[in-house]
């Protein structure tokens, strides 16, 4: 075999073990994110607070991974991405550290607050690392895998989190990410290459703010965060308390619910040619009509997980949606429309978790849900609106 090709498939090996590498360190953030959903009560319980306070563990991940994922760029612009992301990577271990020994709330609010940053800084950094290891063509393939890494963490993440908590309890839970974590830094550090900055002028966020459409689609973004979470984040509260299922019928709730998603994002990823904005309007007014469905049927055990399966089939998939009007909108800006768009997911999920557990508290369980069916069905009124200013920028 002539010695060329072979350093060829040598190099190919390396730069998608390099891309994996990231794909695993995607799944480990994105549980860590999550697993508080389904371990809400235990942690309440053990820290002596409330559930609803225990939701803001996920809003103070979200607030720090908004304010790293706009300044993260300027801040380190002259470092190698390398160091970058494995920095990242380690802060993500530190956190999970912090929490799974977290002796008081604020202890566990900073270790959280940790993980906002390694979510923020990671996310905005990986597409452009991802362009630069793989060639032009291969670039949608390595995006996939981390997004593939994503979907995976999403599905396992809650149900994973719930059966664990029964088992080894909540900070047993957390404290086995932390090999995950590390396993993911080794790997990062063998498999990257160095990756200099490189200069360049950055489109301004409030410039792409500027262009209506633009505009438009991220305050239904926003909104679809919003409700997704404002619900999400307390379904282990509402199956505990309203429904009345036992920990393994709550554990199969989550996971069914998980595996739609893997189910939805694949089929409805199939369907977003022609139809776009018309999946991008219609799966968050459903997502509002199940929202209604839980508060009326919340007490029968059959009805709410049929509910759920549902949920879970058209939530894990809107994403996809979005990243595809993404693409087709800023296809010139689309680094810096990515950096914006986590920012206002994570905003949005921060806004969620945190109204919605002061609702939560204040109210009762059923006032986050309604506040969720409110935002997902204006969600689907400003994608609307944004099909309609495409429309008319076309004539």
């Amino acid at each position: 075999m002539d010695a060329t090709y072979k350093s060829k498939i040598a190099h190919s090996r390396a730069q998608w073990g390099a891309v994996i590498s990231m794909a695993l360190c995607v799944s480990v953030l994105i549980a860590s994110e999550f697993m508080p959903v389904s371990l809400l009560s235990p942690i309440a319980s053990d820290l002596g607070i409330t559930e609803g306070q225990t939701g803001q563990a996920i809003s103070i991940s979200g607030l720090f991974a908004v304010l790293t994922s706009l300044f993260v760029a300027d801040l380190t612009r002259r470092i190698d991405r390398k160091l970058v992301v494995t920095g990242f990577t380690m802060i993500l271990i530190i956190s999970g550290l912090m929490v799974a020994s977290a002796p008081t709330y604020p202890v566990l609010m900073a270790g959280r607050a940790l993980l906002g940053v390694a979510i923020g800084g990671f996310w905005s950094m990986s597409t452009s690392i991802v362009m630069r290891l793989v060639s032009e063509q291969d670039v949608p393939k390595g995006l996939a895998m981390l997004n593939a890494g994503n979907a995976i963490a999403a599905t396992i993440a809650a149900p994973l989190g719930s059966f664990l908590g029964a088992y080894v309890g909540w900070r047993g839970a957390f404290l086995l990410v932390v090999p995950l974590g590390l396993l993911a830094l080794v790997w990062q550090w063998i498999s990257l290459p160095p990756l200099p900055p490189r200069n360049r002028e950055r489109s301004g966020l409030l410039r792409l703010l500027a262009r209506p459409q633009v505009a438009l689609g991220m305050t239904s973004i926003l909104l679809l965060f919003m409700g997704q979470f404002a619900l999400f984040t307390y379904l282990r509260p509402f199956l505990e308390t309203v429904t009345q299922v036992s920990i393994t019928i709550l554990s199969l709730n989550l996971l069914l619910m998980g595996l739609a998603g893997v189910a939805g994002t694949y089929l409805i990823s199939r369907l977003l040619g022609p139809r776009l904005f018309s999946l991008l309007a219609a799966i968050p007014l459903i997502m509002a009509i199940i929202a209604v469905g839980l508060i009326i049927l919340g007490a029968l055990p059959s009805a709410v997980a049929v509910l759920l399966v549902a949920w879970g089939f058209f939530a894990t998939a809107a994403p996809v949606g979005w990243g595809t009007w993404l693409s087709r909108t800023l296809p010139d800006d689309a680094e810096a429309g990515g950096g914006l768009q986590v920012a206002v997911i994570q905003l949005a999920i921060t806004l969620g978790a945190t109204i919605g557990g002061l609702l939560f508290d204040a109210v009762s369980w059923w006032s986050p849900f309604a506040l969720a069916a409110a935002l997902l069905a204006g969600s689907s009124f400003m994608a609307v609106a944004a099909w309609r200013n495409s429309r008319n920028a076309l004539h």
